[in-house]
């Protein structure tokens, strides 16, 4: 197939499309014996007309066109059957308005420094939105090449996925601009944009031209990106082995987009926030997160773009890599912002998803626009990326490399299953598995291990350990299929007897009444040190429960090194006290990752009654001595939605007790935080976390700074350079009052506040005003003050104050239609929206309001998988709180700080 399109922003496209017959590969979707109808993809495309050509010596017949506006299709029924393996070109004439939400060929404004109202127009066509700007097969595997033309006037300029080749001016108020045909590409990679924006550009080492854009007045914010997407392009060269195939990457900033940013093929597209950065005005955190995201789109360019799943329902090839890839990229391009402490933090949220019964596999089907859109989420993105990183861990990073080389080589241009991967993996590992597997065997020699001739390791304990096996009978596929089509993960449970450690694995699962876990069985390759050695000694295990003899008893054993797998562990009898003691001790013995994830997995435990909830704050005791951001802010996301559910609930102070304790737990590290820029990446990072907490919960010394930082800002009117990383904590107090409020308010409708949006957003949401925090939703919705791409936190921001969250509940419920009209049923907008208005709920009637609200809705509303986790998250907090207040209230009062 051989598409050709051609634009115009009056939203009038006339498309071409050249259908191949049975040489023409494709997708087993589609017929390929003779048909009189020809069924494309279209969606609110008003057609006018089609006709079918056979070839140019006869003259094109027109079709008749039947649509069927549920399933999103057209049929165009030919006058006389199409045969197999004939080449046939259809044309079609048809119109359509510019979309109004943030999908197809949508409209975008934005205003001048003069305050002047501009329109764009821009596209987003992934998933399934291609079909809203032109008939075509709009399915993943059904690959083609793209010629593409656009008329616009001359004040405007047009960018699609490949360069300009003529530009010819039909008259002189329009332009008709020819683009190259593009590579052979999914539909979903289609791009174009027209509009005013400016550029920068470089030359790549490999020879690309690399440019940014902007609307005119922020193209000084673009230098950062542009220096960032040329070394990230070049990495990614080299680390493929494949070169980039276009002859440019064009990196626009779209003044209103839904999601952070998207991929298309030499022409990728982000919100501003994620692409602009000012260095005297950004924090650390949007240097971090804008180079991630540029990191993430770059990646696609192989996988997505170069291979690119077949079907939906394996979308965690295209983004479960993308975001592995960011932390194997920047750790190399940008390696003073230690983005390997950012990647631990999103797996435990993937594990927060994933606990649920309403979690899916990361590999699942999906066949509905809506079902299709549910699949990007953390389960496809970050536990796709944390398995990623397990298996670079247990393959090493060398054997990862090649077998991604060798796939991404194999099938370019195509399509591929999750099995295409393993595959290659396994062939991949063969040269090098016996490495792996020369340091399974515990101490050989002893009484209880004997290291047999043929090169197999046995103990007592389980003669029969296929798991221990020669490195050639490696299988990627058998142990990762256990990881991608199950859902869910393993609880390894560890006893220690004398040198014998037991393990036994079954699924982790939250839930009131979970389903039982039988039938789960994962192959985990473990990690362990011990307070004997602390090089890391590995495990592959298969069976439901195992034993490792260890060379000799040990004080303590720790599992899970650096949280490299996607597992929790729990530590039998006096397991977990051991390691309490450890901390409390000597906290440095173990790595900041390692007591991390002792800190995620304690309170995990005490979810699902494993653990009692004093012996988790007993563990939190030592965060008094720590200094490293991971274990720090690990502490505090455990702590304060446990402080946010009493706070909702509290009768007797409770709340008020835990917040002092969190104060006093994090007060020494808070009062040695400088008021400043200044440090590496991660102490910024921490600085800017400590401050917003310490202010939001009104410990005194940092509201008190916070205030006059922001009275003299406000002398200044809005003059006075602040640090970038104590900005948000001093917004966050000024907009206490209501001066304040409005004063931050007249500062953010200002052109020169657009890189502290975000900030002042949630400065503004932290109000304890009804009718302000009303006022802010509602102008979400408009979208004229406020834009409408970021109402989804707002909403969130608002629900998490006390003041605010029935507020946002009763604004879900009245404006439920128009939020679906506008992100989609389905997206990642609206479940983050149900998820985070309904996440601190803990009483029997909240759970039944919810629950009233969505069995009202339709069957499609209804069954949103964001519905059946906010349900199950609601059940699972009342079951905490019945379980765990009295006793957190009896721990706080005998251990004050």
């Amino acid at each position: 197939p051989s598409p050709a399109v051609a634009a115009g922003l009056l939203g009038l496209l006339s498309v071409a499309l050249a259908l191949g017959g049975a040489r023409g590969g494709g997708s087993p979707r589609f017929p390929w014996d003779a048909t009189s109808a020809v069924v494309l993809h279209s969606k609110r495309l008003r057609i006018t007309g089609a006709a079918v050509e056979a070839g140019s010596a006869r003259p094109a017949q027109k079709a008749r066109v039947l649509e069927h506006q549920a399933l999103e299709q057209v049929a165009l029924l030919a006058a006389e059957p199409l045969q197999a393996g004939q080449y046939y070109t259809l044309s079609i004439q048809y119109f359509a308005n510019l979309s109004e939400s943030f999908h197809g060929f949508y409209k975008s404004t934005y205003r001048t420094q003069e305050g002047e109202l501009r329109v764009l127009a821009a596209t987003q066509f992934e998933p399934t939105a291609a079909r809203m700007a032109f008939p075509c097969f709009d399915e993943p595997a059904f690959k083609a090449r793209f010629s593409i033309t656009i008329r616009r006037e001359p004040k405007h300029l047009a960018l699609s996925n490949m360069p300009i080749v003529k530009s010819v001016t039909i008259t002189p108020w329009l332009v008709e601009d020819h683009f190259d045909t593009t590579v052979k590409m999914s539909t979903y990679l289609v791009a174009f944009i027209v509009s005013d924006f400016k550029s920068i550009s470089k030359i790549t080492g490999h020879g690309v031209k690399i440019s940014v854009y902007t609307v005119p007045d922020k193209i000084n914010q673009a230098h950062y990106a542009l220096d960032a997407a040329v070394k990230l392009l070049d990495f990614y060269e080299d680390y493929f082995s494949i070169p980039y195939p276009l002859p440019k990457q064009d990196l626009a900033a779209i003044p209103d987009f839904q999601s952070g940013a998207m991929e298309n093929w030499g022409l990728t597209t982000y919100r501003e926030s994620a692409l602009l950065y000012d260095p005297e005005k950004s924090s650390a955190s949007s240097k971090l997160g804008v180079t991630m995201v540029i990191a993430h789109e770059l990646a696609h360019q192989w996988f997505g773009n170069l291979v690119t799943m077949e079907w939906w329902d394996d979308l965690w090839l295209n983004e479960g890599f993308a975001v592995f890839m960011e932390f194997v990229s920047v750790s190399v391009t940008h390696p003073e912002l230690r983005v390997e402490d950012y990647f631990l933090r999103r797996c435990f949220d993937a594990i927060e998803v994933d606990s649920l019964n309403s979690s899916h596999p990361i590999s699942t089907p999906v066949e509905d626009p809506a079902q299709i859109l549910e699949m990007f989420d953390n389960v496809s993105y970050i536990k796709g990326s944390c398995i990623l990183n397990m298996l670079r861990d247990y393959l090493t990073a060398d054997v990862l490399k090649a077998g991604l080389v060798q796939y991404l080589q194999k099938y370019s241009y195509q399509n591929t299953k999750n099995e295409d991967l393993w595959n290659i993996m396994t062939n991949a590992s063969i040269p090098y598995s016996l490495m792996f597997f020369n340091f399974i065997c515990p101490t050989v020699g002893s009484d209880k291990n004997e290291l047999q001739g043929d090169g197999f390791c046995r103990t007592q304990q389980s003669s029969s350990n296929a798991h221990w096996t020669k490195g050639e009978t490696l299988d990627v596929r058998a142990m990762m299929d256990t990881w991608t089509l199950q859902k869910g993960f393993p609880l390894v449970t560890v006893t220690v007897r004398g040198k014998n450690v037991h393990l036994q694995q079954e699924r982790y699962m939250k839930g009131v009444n979970s389903p039982s876990s039988t039938g789960y069985l994962w192959h985990i390759p473990l990690t362990y040190i011990t307070s004997k050695s602390d090089t890391v000694q590995r495990f592959l295990m298969t069976t439901k429960a195992d034993v490792i003899i260890l060379p000799e008893e040990v004080e303590w054993v720790k599992f899970n090194v650096d949280m490299n797998g996607y597992y929790i562990v729990h530590y039998e009898d006096d397991g977990w006290d051991r390691l309490i003691n450890l901390l409390k001790e000597n906290h440095t013995v173990i790595s900041s990752n390692d007591r991390a994830s002792l800190i995620n997995n304690v309170f995990q435990l005490v979810s699902i009654k494993k653990l009692s909830i004093s012996k988790a704050f007993d563990l939190t005791l030592y965060l008094k001595h720590e200094r490293q951001i991971m274990p720090v802010l690990q502490g505090m996301n455990e702590l304060i939605p446990i402080y946010r559910l009493l706070e909702r609930r509290d009768m007797d102070g409770t709340a008020k007790q835990l917040k002092e304790y969190i104060i006093n737990l994090f007060k020494d590290l808070i009062d040695k935080q400088s008021w400043s820029d200044e440090g590496s990446a991660s102490e910024r990072l921490l600085r800017d976390s400590l401050l917003l907490f310490a202010c939001v919960h009104r410990y005194q010394p940092c509201v008190d700074k916070a205030k006059g930082y922001f009275t003299e800002w406000q002398k200044s009117n809005g003059t006075l350079s602040l640090p970038a990383d104590v900005k948000t904590a001093v917004y966050a107090v000024g907009a206490q009052t209501s001066e304040g409020w409005d004063f931050l308010l007249s500062k953010y409708r200002l052109h020169l506040f657009n890189v502290e949006r975000q900030n002042i957003e949630l400065a503004l949401s932290l109000s304890r005003s009804e009718d302000k925090l009303q006022w802010l939703m509602d102008q979400g919705l408009r979208g004229d003050i406020v834009r409408t791409q970021d109402l989804p936190h707002i909403i969130v921001f608002v629900a998490k104050t006390p003041s605010g969250c029935h507020l946002a509940w009763t604004f879900l419920k009245e404006n439920w239609d128009k939020v679906v009209e506008k992100f989609e049923l389905g997206s990642n907008s609206v479940a983050g929206i149900v998820t985070g208005v309904t996440s601190r709920y803990s009483t029997r009637s909240q759970l039944a309001q919810v629950k009233e609200f969505f069995s009202s809705l339709e069957e499609k509303s209804a069954r949103l998988r964001c519905v059946q986790q906010a349900i199950e998250t609601i059940e699972d907090n009342i079951q905490w709180m019945d379980t765990n207040f009295e006793k957190v209230k009896t721990w706080l009062q005998n251990n004050q700080l």
